[in-house]
């Protein structure tokens, strides 16, 4: 009999690298959505367009309790993956309450549903670095304090708390994957990382001349979605629920990622660039870099794609796009 999953933010970078992992592990496939969603397919399920026959869509609203819990209760899913959230930090500050309200509500809403109509289903919450913002110490691990310094990081903290909380008072399998910067070619184009792909092909092929980006000193761990959804895959499959760091043990600066971006299209990135202080978090995370040594020993996970293949994969996918 075929394992049932339901997906959370199924439509965004994350959910779509997942659901392609668990289809070919022969798994029946739920998602939530918004009901625009399914109003207009072309452009708000464009990451999922290919597999969209094998998937089952489901309308809901993660700010919506009724919603939530018919979704838990029609699936009776075996395995959920949390993935939805106002994911994009700078957005947090401009609009905190609704942030807040949404991710925490949101999580609260599907952990109470799950105990109610599927308590054996294994949970899995998408927590974040930004968790740790203004660091205690580098590398970050499971152990590492939480400092968060966005409506987002906060929004994210609160959300791994009621996971533990709902794994230790009522036994439900809830792990938390803790994922550093993960991006891809379907990384939303608000992403810094986005911006700076799809700016660099935009200015090779004469559409676009300039760049604006805020702090380029910020340095990150980036890895590839398609890497990071298979540990979440595989936190699921344990004995035991438990929390990871997923990272890749490596820190860039944005500056970095910029650099290589234009060398790949033979442009000098200090001729187009514009520094916008607007762009700034009023609180910046300068810094993060994970130790994924527990889910290397436990999981058996590790990266697979390194820095500079991230980049190509995005840049020669923005370059492919808008050459067309």
């Amino acid at each position: 009999m075929k394992r049932r999953a339901l997906i959370t933010g199924i439509t965004g970078q994350d959910g779509s690298y997942l659901t392609e992992l668990l289809l070919s592990k022969g798994y029946e496939v739920h998602g939530i959505v918004r009901r625009m969603a399914l109003e207009d397919p072309l452009h708000r399920l464009w990451r999922l367009r290919h597999i969209l026959d094998k998937v089952t869509l489901h309308a809901g609203s993660m700010e919506s309790y009724p919603s939530i819990f018919n979704v838990v209760e029609t699936v009776e899913p075996d395995e959920c993956y949390h993935l939805a959230a106002q994911s994009f930090v700078s957005y947090s500050f401009e609009d905190e309450f609704s942030t807040i309200n949404t991710n925490i509500n949101g999580t609260h809403y599907l952990l109470s549903s799950i105990k109610r109509k599927a308590p054996d289903c294994r949970f899995y919450f998408a927590a974040s670095s930004e968790t740790f913002g203004k660091v205690k110490e580098t590398p970050q691990d499971e152990n590492t304090p939480f400092h968060p310094r966005s409506p987002y990081g906060i929004s994210k903290v609160a959300g791994f708390e009621l996971t533990r909380n709902y794994r230790e008072a009522y036994g439900l399998h809830a792990s938390c994957g803790i994922l550093f910067n993960h991006e891809s070619p379907r990384r939303g184009h608000e992403f810094v990382t986005r911006k700076i792909t799809s700016q660099a092909a935009l200015i090779k092929l004469g559409k676009e001349k300039r760049i604006q980006l805020g702090n380029i000193q910020a340095k990150r761990d980036w890895g590839h979605a398609r890497d990071y959804v298979r540990a979440m895959w595989l936190m699921l499959q344990q004995e035991k629920p438990d929390d990871y760091v997923i990272a890749t043990g490596t820190c860039h600066t944005v500056e970095e990622f910029l650099k290589q971006s234009f060398d790949l299209l033979e442009m000098d990135y200090r001729k187009h660039l514009d520094i916008d202080k607007a762009l700034y978090r009023p609180s910046e995370v300068m810094a993060l870099r994970g130790n994924y040594a527990k889910a290397e020993r436990v999981l058996g996970w590790k990266p697979i794609t390194t820095f500079e293949d991230l980049i190509r994969e995005m840049v020669e996918s923005d370059f492919n796009f808008y050459s067309s």
